[in-house]
Parts: structure tokens; sequence; C-alpha cells
């Protein structure tokens, strides 16, 4: 029997992450708190601790009085004395009387400064002030043409903490973000707007724009200026204001390996038959109650082409799920889509699909998930496995008590006062209700009428729903919902932010067009420089561009990811003779304009899971527009590469039919000769291609014209037979000579 590590932390009352560290010190090898120890060794630690209990306090001052450590403080730091900080009070209360004394009705000559009005308790203080104060007032005067200098006491004082964002740093200044962006442009640095700046290139734009920049590293203090303390913002993730939050669990695996039925089956609710071909082609999002606790889960696809949203689902969950048939163990998407989830650090809990299915093998499964690095517990490893039928429902109420399990121990927390923000799972376009997405909240709760920003989409929150349909008011941490009311469809995978208005989120929304546009702008001309003068190389690379078919095609899809999916495997179809060219992507059904921009490139238009809207066939017929549909993509993909292949030439190949041997040479009419021939093999044929071949070589090339069966004219003789040949345009025939025919094929060009 063993003990795991975090029920023996609790046993001791020390933290994981010490007694992990304490037990590694010792040689145990231990890697995180669901991995144990033997029931000995847990033994002799509880007994440990419980006697050094009571000795632990002195123990530990005993220690820092022996060996005192200086502590650590940053670059530029200092420490105050005690007496350093009397000076300091005593000063702030002088200068006060002094400030009293100067706002008296008598004033002294108003050549003399202010400071030099003595007050009669503080004496000796308010010559020290005068002293300090007189020197600069001369050195001021001195001055004469250096003296804007003198401003730099006037200037807007700007705190920060790195790293310095362009956008949170342009608004400190007063500039928009654009305006920024451009400015570092003219100074040679391309950053976009959520990239960083170095602190010195951040201490030089704020002093253009009249602006004092302080930069406090962490560990510091600003330093107070000013009779205003500075009121700073209140952190979003001090641990005061986090609440424990359910779980974010993704399922992943490899295509038809049963993930939907899984969850279909946690859901208790039908989801494969909704799916065409039983594949799942979008990312699903929904929310379960389990033993008083709330669950969301992400379904991802597992087909080949839909790596991405794979890989966006992985990376916004807690606990990943893989999913294994025990009847076909590992496969090409299980291998990837565990790399996702190791890339996303995410707890993985391994489901064995399929356990009562014929050819079943679990051990199998268990040998191969040792070899990828992620051994089952009972095999001695740390990674839970669970042997699940998700068709009959067994042990799945196991499964959902090892991802509670493992919550526990991951110890998931949020703030659910702060402004909401997230990640977009999925977006597409819905008919009446215009462009939405199923969102994840990840901080702050989400309710109806906040206004977000994604990148150049905003939105105000219409409506928010469940994925059963149920109306929501307000959506807290790790909720899954659909929202509606977005200015455009915001892409998957990008993270979303509330404003403090529509208003302020639309302008931000317009500012990120304008840097994107400018950041293209910069991009371009910076490659028109960095390309040099055009080599002979160049110069073939573009003559066999251009020699090159390419197909041009419009992607149209239900939603956002299946868009990027479609597209990326149709970039990815390899051909050497034809390239493809996706000229534009969208969402929603196939409209007009896909047409009229189809038939001013030359474009096919491909539509997966889409419908035409009306006068769309019409119109496509009369501009001769080819229009590609399907619900399966691998079934879209499929018909993609044939009209890729269509464009090639056809492929001729020839193929012998026949051969003669001219054994005499007859004149027929006036001079015109006749070869006769004995048919050698297969069959000759009038009209066919024939090659007259002497000596192994070839002496003439045209149309059999001429075919003779003794007197009578016969379109075909077969081999064994004698014949009368005459080869166009040819006469000339000695005995011994081979006429070979030949048949032209026409074979459809492959890619």
């Amino acid at each position: 029997m063993s003990v795991r590590i975090h029920q023996l932390s609790k046993d001791i009352g020390m933290e994981n992450k010490e007694l992990i560290a304490l037990l590694k010190s010792r040689g145990y090898e231990v890697k995180s708190a669901s991995s144990t120890v033997d029931n000995i060794s847990a033994e002799a630690l509880r007994e440990e601790f419980a006697a050094q209990a009571p000795q632990a306090q002195p123990v530990e001052a005993e220690s820092v009085t022996e060996a005192p450590v200086a502590p650590k403080l940053p670059e530029g730091a200092f420490v105050k004395s005690a007496a350093d900080i009397e000076r300091e009070h005593q000063e702030k209360s002088d200068t006060k009387e002094t400030e009293k004394a100067t706002k008296a009705p008598k004033q002294v000559n108003p050549a003399t400064p202010a400071s030099t009005a003595i007050p009669p308790k503080a004496p000796e203080a308010a010559r020290a002030a005068d002293a300090e104060q007189t020197p600069a007032a001369e050195s001021i005067e001195s001055e004469g043409p250096e003296a804007p200098e003198s401003e730099a006491g006037n200037l807007k004082k700007i705190h920060v903490k790195p790293p310095i964002v362009v956008r949170d740093f342009a608004g400190e200044i007063g500039l928009k973000p654009f305006k920024l962006i451009s400015e570092l442009m003219e100074m040679g640095i391309f950053a976009s707007m959520n990239q960083t700046i170095e602190e010195s290139v951040a201490v030089q734009v704020a002093g253009r724009h009249g602006c004092e920049l302080e930069i406090h590293h962490r560990g510091e203090q600003a330093e107070k200026s000013g009779s205003k303390p500075k009121v700073e913002k209140l952190d979003d993730d001090d641990p005061k204001f986090l609440k424990p939050r359910p779980p974010v669990v993704c399922i992943l695996g490899h295509v038809d390996h049963g993930k939907t039925t899984l969850l279909d089956t946690i859901r208790e609710a039908n989801v494969v038959k909704g799916e065409a071909g039983g594949i799942t082609q979008h990312i699903g999002a929904y929310q379960i109650d389990h033993k008083g606790q709330k669950i969301s889960f992400i379904d991802t696809p597992g087909h080949a082409a839909f790596s991405m949203m794979r890989a966006r689902g992985a990376n916004v969950t807690d606990v990943s799920i893989l999913v294994i048939a025990a009847d076909d163990a590992f496969k090409p998407q299980t291998e990837e889509a565990l790399k996702f989830a190791k890339e996303a650090n995410n707890s993985i809990i391994v489901a064995i699909n399929k356990i009562d299915s014929k050819g079943a093998n679990i051990d199998r499964v268990k040998q191969q998930m040792q070899e990828k690095g992620i051994a089952p517990e009972d095999w001695g490893g740390e990674t839970i496995a669970v042997e699940v039928s998700a068709l009959k429902g067994t042990n799945i109420d196991n499964l959902l008590d090892m991802i509670l399990l493992q919550v526990e121990l991951l110890e998931l927390k949020a703030n659910p006062t702060c402004p909401a923000s997230g990640t977009i799972i999925e977006s597409q376009i819905e008919m009446g209700r215009g462009a939405s997405a199923t969102v994840i909240v990840e901080r702050g709760t989400l309710k109806k009428g906040d206004a977000l920003l994604c990148g150049e989409v905003y939105c105000r929150v219409k409506t928010m729903t469940d994925a059963d349909g149920k109306q929501l008011k307000d959506a807290p941490p790790a909720t899954p919902v659909k929202v509606t009311g977005w200015s455009d469809v915001p892409a998957s995978g990008t993270k979303f932010s509330t404003q403090k208005n529509e208003k302020v989120a639309k302008r931000c929304a317009e500012e990120n067009i304008k840097v994107r546009k400018l950041n293209d702008a910069a991009s371009t001309q910076q490659h028109n420089t960095q390309g040099g003068a055009a080599t002979v190389e160049d110069l073939f690379a573009a003559i066999e561009n251009q020699q090159k078919k390419c197909l041009r095609v419009i992607v149209k899809s239900d939603v956002h990811g299946s868009t990027e999916a479609l597209a990326q495997a149709l970039k990815a179809i390899e051909s050497d003779k034809v390239e493809l060219d996706v000229m534009s992507k969208g969402v929603g059904h196939i409209t007009k304009n896909d047409i009229t921009l189809a038939s001013a490139g030359g474009a096919i238009v491909v539509g997966f899971n889409v419908k035409l809207d009306n006068g769309v066939q019409s119109l496509a017929k009369h501009h001769n527009i080819r229009i590609v549909q399907h619900a399966i993509i691998y079934e879209l993909i499929e018909q993609v590469e044939e009209a890729m292949a269509d464009m090639l030439d056809a492929e001729y190949t020839e193929k012998k039919t026949g051969a003669a041997e001219v054994r005499h040479i007859f004149t027929v009419g006036k001079a015109r000769k006749v070869a006769g021939c004995m048919v050698t093999e297969g069959l000759i044929q009038r009209n066919c291609i024939a090659r007259l071949m002497r000596g192994g070589e070839l002496i003439y090339e045209s149309k059999i014209d001429t075919l003779k069966r003794f007197k009578d004219d016969v379109k075909e003789v077969r081999a064994g037979y004698e014949c009368g040949i005459n080869v166009a345009g040819y006469d000339d025939y000695q005995e011994g000579d081979m006429i070979e025919c030949f048949a032209v094929e026409e074979q459809r060009a492959s890619l």
C-alpha cells in the first residue's frame, strides 16, 4: 500500500510543494501531488513532524540568528535608518510652518525667495531650507539659453512596471496606439500593439511627449512625490479576490475513438447523430454538475484537418482527457493530441474506451502509454487511466471522480469580481442572429450588456446562452457560453476583454485595424528593401511559376474554426503541377458577392457545411462558376483535388496494337507500290498510326490508307493472315521491313 503526497501533506500540516521538495532532497522520486510514497516512509514522516512541531519556531529563530542572510534588494534601492526617518519627519513639519509664514500679508522683498522669511519657532530648519533652495534658484537664473531643461521639474510623472506593452504605454503618455507605432517605426522599431518595447526606448519616447517615466521593477516601491499620494490600482489577481472555479476539461483523441460518444453519455444527450458522417467537425463546449461540483467540457474534432482546433482546445483547458480506443490503440491524431496537452501543461487523464468491443486489448494500450512517457498508475507511472465504455456508460462516474481529484490538486481559482476576459472557442454567423461566438470566461463575470473587444471586432452582449439554449444573465469564470452582438465574426482562439462601454470598444477595434494596416505596410516595405537584385535562379523560378497552373478558391464554412481548418488542409495539398491559392475565406452561407468575386478572379467556390443564398445558383451558372459543396471535410478535399487535376492537359499514351512483316513488293496502277505483308502479331487496322521500321530504325510514320485482303478492301487483318498495306505518302518499301501499328489513348492527368 502507498499514500499520495496530497494526503500526507494534510496529515503533517505542510504545503504540497514543500513536501515534494523535502522528499526530492531525501532521494524520493516524486513529481506531483498525486505521486505516492510507501506506508513505512509516510509513517516515519508523520512521527518526525509530530515530534518537531513544538520546536519548529525556536529552531527557525535560532537558525536565522546563527546565519543572518542579507536581503536581496533591487538595483538602485536603499534602506533608510531610524535617524533618517526622524530627520525627514522634522523637515516636513518645518516646511509646513515655512509655507504658513510665506502666506502672511507682510511680504519680504519680491527679489528674495519666499523661503527666506524665517519663522521664529524653527530658525535652523528655515535656514537649512533656504540653503537648499537658494543655489537652485541661482542656477536656474544662470542657465540662460538652456532654460528648456529647467522645465524637467514640471514634466508629468508616469509610473509603469515592465514589461512595457505598446497599447498600455500609449494610453499612459496620451497617444493613440497606432500613432505610437508610427513613431516607433520612424525610430526603426517595428512593434505591434500587443508587443513590448525596451525601457530605454520608452523613456526616450516619454521625454518627447513631456513625460518623465519612472519604471518600478518587481519588489520596488514607487517614491512618494507631491502632496497627493498616488492611488494604486487594485491587482485583480490578488489572492484575497480569488475564489474556487470549475475546471475546464478538453476531450482529445483520434477520429472515431469515441470522444463525442463519451461526452454524449456524460451529458445524456445525443450529439453524434447531428454530426455529418459521425465525425465531430466543430468545437462543442458544455457544462455539467457532478456531486455538487460543475465541470466544463470542450469536445474537439479528431480528423487530421482540424489540428489547429485541437491545439486551441488544449490551450484553454486545465485537464485533458485523452480518449484511446482499446481495439485501436495509439493513432496519429492520438499522438498529436498528447503533444498539444503536454505543451499546454495540462493534467492528463487517459480514458481507455471501447473495452467491451471485440478485439479490445487494454494491456496493449497501457504498453504504448508507457512508451510515450505517460505510464499508467497501475504500471508504476503517474498518469490516471480509467477503463470505460462510452456506449454502455461503464465507469463514467469513476472518470468524473478522477477529474475532481485532479482539480483538488490543481486548486483552481479566479477572480469573479473583475472585468470579464476569456478566449473565443468558436465563432459563426447564424441566420437571423448575426455573428455569434462560443467563449470561455477565464476571469471576472460576463454579464448581458457588457462591451467586449476582441482584436478588430467589438461586441455589446445581446444574449448569452448555454449549450442547451437556456438564456443566461451572467457567466462566472470557467463557464462556456454563446454570445451574440458581435460587429463581425471574431477569430477563434483569440482573447477578449471587457471595455468601459461600446463606444470605447468600437474605437479600440478601429485602432487595431489601423495598426494592422500599418504593420502590413511596414512588413511589405521591409521585404522590398531586403530583396536584392534578381538572379538567374530567380528568373528561372519565376518562369516555372508562370508555367504552373493555379486553382484559385474562395472558402466558406459555417464556423470560423472549420474555415481555418479547411483553408489549411487545401494549402497542404501537394502538387508539382498545380498550385492552390485561397483568394478569400469567410464564415456563413455562399452569397452573390462570393460568386462575383470568383468571377473576377477566375476562382471556384468551396463551401463546407453551408447552403446557398437565394439566386446564387443561377448567378453561378450565368458566370460559369463552379461551386463545390460537402458536409464532410475529407470528401470536400478530394473534390478540390479532382478540380485541380481537371485543370491539367490530358496525358496521351501509345499502345502497340499489331505488326506486319513486308515480304513482297507489288506495283499497282501507274508505278504505285504496295507492300505485301504477313501480320505477325496483334491486329492491323485501316487509318491507324503506322511506323515503318528498317533494321530497328524508324524510316517513316503516317497512317495506313490502304488495307487489302486479296483484291478486297478490309478494315482489319489479324495475326497469321496476309494482306496488302500502303502507308500514306510512302512507297519505297523493301523486303524485311516491319510495319508497326499504334493506338493513342487519352488518360486523365494526375497531380
